[in-house]
């Protein structure tokens, strides 16, 4: 090639890498840089140099008509790529990139030809070959050894590229893919040398600089970019975390320790004693020990080993075989932690506000600001009081933003207290790949309550039954979206009124429980939900016996607890009318015959504890039930359905507890063989203390002699009490 190009073969994210290359780049003085790279973002390319954009940041790539065909490109501050663009653009150079543009690659076609490209190919990973060759686990602790810990000079890119050369040799490029990217970035170099420019600096991955150092034909390269698909892109920087810098999060191009390489970076100076320090801080800060005099035997032994398997400088093996050996005293948990914040990092950069950005990205930002919810990297949790004004307004965006598919909150239901219907408890954490879902949701509108109130009302509109309607009326009163509770409310009422399917509209009657409950708590009006409510409380106690009938044990288990949900949210309404009809429909469905018996059981035990059934009727039921002209498994779905999730009916009804003792008494062999996994299963349920209690009565034997001696006892002292209540009432009290 002419002596105009000069080619630098780097390491993506690679500290030694960048520092080579801004020594280079110092002694060369170049008046063009071409950088490989997406051609599309050239227009914001100049914007790295912004003051307030703090790498790591990412160029997001996208379709404009489909945003979720999108790409990044990650930077972080050591990356070579980077420090090319602030080099060229801070001396106001022309600085494009030069690789096959995403307006080519994002198109349906050539993605899936890209994902099929084989990852364990040389062009994937060259230098895993070359650390085979040298003895080392892996490319990346080749590299670390011999670039990254050492200073910055130019030759390394002649060395790098001489032995891609060889590698080349053996293992050509063959994929298309890749040799239309080559041939694009030999047009992009034809291009700059027709404009005159005298000293060209070509930034590219080390693997293609073998094949840009010479210029076949342009008709050959044209040859293999004719008829390529091509789709119109768009392009913003957006913050990146240094977690998915990191390889391990899935990205082809990423290392093994983002922190580590930072540290490179920055300290050029004693990196392993400021590494070192930086871990003590860290345990310290986590209530671990770790003195000064740990940090110097640890810099030692790190030294030491480095030492001994002739490496100039101590590389991240030394360093964690040393902190793990003198600061962790063996543990790995501690050294975990270490890896965790010191090897992979937890960095968060940031793009300045200033910059163009979305009118969706422009409002998140403004009530991101508003709200005081900062983002960051690392887990926050918040406990939210919904009765104060900050705190309801937090939790409406949170759910508004979950609409819009962006999960930066998640609701922490492990941490969650009983501290009442007014306590959310969310879990926060920001990811990059965010920005592809806001640009994605930015098409339905220009503010997030604009954008979250139309996906509601056509995620309502195109629902497939009333139940997922009923969830997006909830989700849309919890977002306090009005314009969208109304056009939810109008599918709704239009879907129910017509709707037959009662076990839809019993999956529905839970969330449009909930939701009339909001009225109070969320400051909104649920009147309008009641007629609603009580039009499809009406249908699913005429259609409820049709629903019941002919369940096999699956669907029968999956009936029992939609039943006890609808009573459970019937009950939260507390509206007498229709929870007194709903009981009564009960109370006719457990007579129903050819009702499975788990269903029957569960209903037996809802008006058993809702006082809608005497103790002699519920007996009468479990006696019928255990009848030894029954099927034994048929009576052991009974039981499943009666005592499933609590036993404490079992512990405090000497009357049931000697039905089920004698029906289990008279089993045969083979009949208990049959029945008990499915009694394993039921007892399962219930809290540890009752299977205790449980098991002592059933240990004593004598349940019924002490449960019939109780009821002696209290009756005799309730008639001690009776003169008493006679002077309190005034009344004749019945003994």
């Amino acid at each position: 090639m002419t002596d105009k190009v000069h080619l630098f073969g780097i390491r993506h994210h690679g500290p030694g890498s960048a520092r080579s290359l801004l020594v280079a780049l110092a002694a060369l003085q170049p008046d063009a840089i071409l950088i490989e790279g997406p051609p599309d973002a050239d227009d914001i390319v100049a914007l790295a140099a912004r003051e307030g954009m703090q790498p790591p940041v990412a160029l997001l790539v996208y379709a404009a008509d489909n945003p979720q065909q999108s790409v990044f490109y990650p930077f972080a501050a050591y990356s070579p790529e980077w420090q090319a663009i602030r080099f060229g653009v801070e001396r106001k150079l022309p600085v494009r990139f030069i690789d096959l543009p995403q307006a080519h690659r994002l198109t349906d076609k050539a993605a899936e030809e890209e994902a099929a490209e084989a990852t364990t190919s040389v062009r994937g990973d060259p230098l895993r070959y070359l650390a085979d060759i040298a003895g080392y686990p892996d490319g990346e602790r080749w590299w670390d050894h011999v670039v990254e810990t050492r200073q910055g000079g130019g030759a390394v890119f002649d060395a790098v590229r001489e032995a891609m050369d060889a590698l080349r040799e053996q293992h050509p490029e063959d994929e298309a893919l890749g040799l239309q990217r080559e041939a694009y970035m030999r047009q992009q170099i034809r291009a700059a040398l027709k404009e005159g420019f005298e000293r060209i600096a070509v930034v590219c991955g080390a693997w293609h600089a073998p094949t840009l150092a010479t210029l076949p034909a342009a008709s050959h390269d044209a040859a293999l970019l004719k008829n390529l698909p091509k789709v119109k892109t768009k392009a913003a920087w957006v913050p990146w975390t240094y977690e998915r810098l990191a390889f391990r999060s899935g990205y082809g191009a990423g290392v093994e320790s983002p922190e580590w390489y930072h540290l490179l970076w920055e300290q050029r100076e004693q990196p392993v004693l400021h590494w070192m320090t930086r871990m003590a801080r860290l345990l310290r800060d986590h209530d671990l020990d770790a003195s000064s005099a740990h940090v110097i035997e640890a810099v030692r032994l790190a030294e030491t080993l480095a030492t001994l398997r002739g490496r100039a400088l101590p590389g991240l093996d030394e360093l964690l075989e040393a902190a793990l050996s003198v600061v962790c005293n063996g543990a790995e948990a501690p050294l975990q932690l270490i890896e965790r914040k010191l090897v992979f990092g937890q960095r968060l950069g940031h793009v300045p506000d200033d910059l163009p950005l979305a009118p969706l990205q422009e409002d998140l930002a403004r009530e991101q600001k508003r709200l005081r919810l900062p983002v960051s990297a690392d887990f926050k949790d918040y406990d939210l009081d919904l009765r104060t004004e900050t705190d309801l307004a937090r939790s409406q965006l949170f759910h508004r933003l979950r609409l819009l598919g962006i999960h930066w909150a998640e609701p922490a239901r492990a941490t969650v207290r009983s501290a009442g219907t007014f306590h959310e408890f969310w879990r926060v954490r920001w990811q990059p790949e965010f920005a592809v879902a806001i640009v994605d949701a930015a098409r339905w509108g220009g503010t997030i309550v604009e954008a979250a109130t139309l996906i509601a009302a056509d995620r309502a509109a195109n629902a497939d039954n009333v139940d997922a309607v009923a969830k997006m009326l909830e989700a849309a009163l919890l977002a306090d979206l009005p314009l969208a509770v109304e056009r939810v409310l109008a599918v709704l009422e239009a879907r129910t009124a017509v709707s037959r399917d009662v076990v839809q509209l019993m999956d529905a009657l839970v969330p449009l429980a909930r939701s009339r409950r909001y009225g109070s708590v969320r400051q909104t009006d649920g009147a309008m939900l009641d007629r609603i409510l009580q039009g499809s409380i009406a249908r699913v106690c005429i259609g409820l016996p049709s629903a019941c009938a002919s369940l096999d044990d699956e669907a029968a288990a999956a009936m029992a607890a939609r039943l006890a949900a609808v009573d459970n949210a019937l009950v939260m309404l507390n509206i007498d009318t229709e929870l007194a009809e709903w009981r009564k429909h009960l109370g006719q469905l457990v007579e129903q015959s050819g009702l499975h018996a788990l269903a029957a059981g569960r209903v037996a035990r809802l008006l058993h504890d809702a006082g809608a059934a005497t103790a002699e009727d519920t007996a009468r039921r479990l006696h019928l039930a255990l009848s030894m002209a029954n099927d034994p498994l048929a009576a052991a779905h009974w039981i499943e359905g009666f005592a499933s999730g609590s036993g404490a009916v079992l512990t405090h009804d000497a009357i049931m507890w000697n039905l089920i003792d004698r029906w289990l008494a008279g089993l045969t062999v083979e009949h208990f063989v049959e029945t008990l996994p499915l009694l394993r299963r039921t007892f399962a349920t219930f809290p540890q203390a009752e299977r205790r209690q449980i098991g002592q009565h059933a240990r004593r034997g004598d349940t019924a002699v002490a449960a019939a001696a109780i009821t002696g006892i209290a009756a005799e002292r309730a008639r001690k009490v009776l003169p008493v209540l006679q002077t309190i009432y005034g009344k004749e009290a019945a003994a």
